[in-house]
């Protein structure tokens, strides 16, 4: 069972889209970003495929936007992985803030986990679409129950204080105001303008995310390549890390890292000819010795 991996497994290997496929795949469900299973509730459907009667799905909310609620989501996976005697620590305070790198790697733990239990294998005989439905059910019986008693409450309290009509007191309506033909016009129109600017910057924020993520993979694999234990000390893979983690307010990182080549291969080149200088005075001492004898 694999629950601690180290950062150098195939596991940290695998594509942000391989993921994404196995994600959708599995649950049925169409994300394009690997953020958008930042709320934890994919996670929690995970175990629940992999561990089925284990998590309690009516705790997960799959409608998770606030900081607070996918922190319950995550709450909720924490006291799966503690009842499954999984030892591995959730950096939930990282994966709520919809970072990419972090989100990537927990989900590239999940699926090596899962794939140790299952063997890969889907259970045909899980609904994912089922079950997200049913819990969906259930959570908004309760907040309707809630919003009745609080109803009920309120109405009650209002009884009591005596805010209600008694037999000489007459409300009076308010007369409304409409707005001629020609205003109601020209806010249509302004809304309509208003709709296609905000789809057009939509678009537009959707090509810089994808844009921005196709590069961070890069970067990611080319940090993965430099932190393999055979080409981490070798001067490129230094060079190329010192770029990689330098500081966002630091702007001479590259020249740094110039420099460290520059330093490390005239080393090089300075022991190289060392050698050489040395090898020379070898062969030219036993050439005199062998002379001599």
């Amino acid at each position: 069972m694999a629950t601690n991996i180290g950062i150098m497994d195939s596991a940290y290997f695998v594509g942000r889209n391989e993921i994404l496929n196995w994600i959708n795949n599995r649950l049925q469900l169409n994300l394009s970003r690997i953020e958008d299973a930042a709320s934890g509730a994919v996670q929690c459907q995970m175990m629940d495929v992999t561990h089925q009667g284990v998590v309690p799905m009516h705790k997960v909310n799959f409608d998770a936007k606030t900081e607070y609620d996918k922190i319950q989501n995550y709450k909720v996976l924490q006291d799966v992985f503690n009842k499954l005697k999984i030892q591995k620590h959730i950096e939930v305070s990282r994966l709520v803030k919809g970072r990419p790198l972090d989100n990537l790697e927990f989900l590239q733990w999940l699926k090596r986990y899962c794939d140790s239990i299952n063997g890969g294998i889907m259970n045909e005989n899980y609904n994912p679409v089922e079950r997200r439905v049913k819990v969906g059910k259930d959570r908004s019986l309760k907040c309707s129950l809630k919003k009745s008693k609080s109803l009920q409450t309120n109405t009650m309290n209002n009884s009591g204080t005596g805010n209600t009509l008694g037999p000489n007191r007459t409300s009076v309506a308010k007369p409304s105001r409409s707005s001629g033909g020609a205003g109601g016009a020209n806010s249509s129109a302004e809304i309509q303008a208003l709709s296609k600017e905000i789809t057009d910057l939509k678009f537009a924020v959707d090509r810089l995310e994808k844009e921005r993520d196709f590069y961070f993979a890069k970067l990611r694999d080319v940090e993965i390549i430099c932190q393999t234990p055979e080409v981490e000390n070798i001067p490129v893979s230094v060079a190329v890390k010192k770029i990689l983690y330098a500081n966002d307010a630091k702007e001479s990182a590259l020249d740094e890292a110039q420099d460290y080549l520059n330093q490390t291969m005239n080393a090089v080149e300075a022991q190289e000819t060392m050698n050489v200088v040395e090898a020379e005075a070898e062969a030219e001492s036993e050439i005199e010795v062998d002379s001599q004898n």
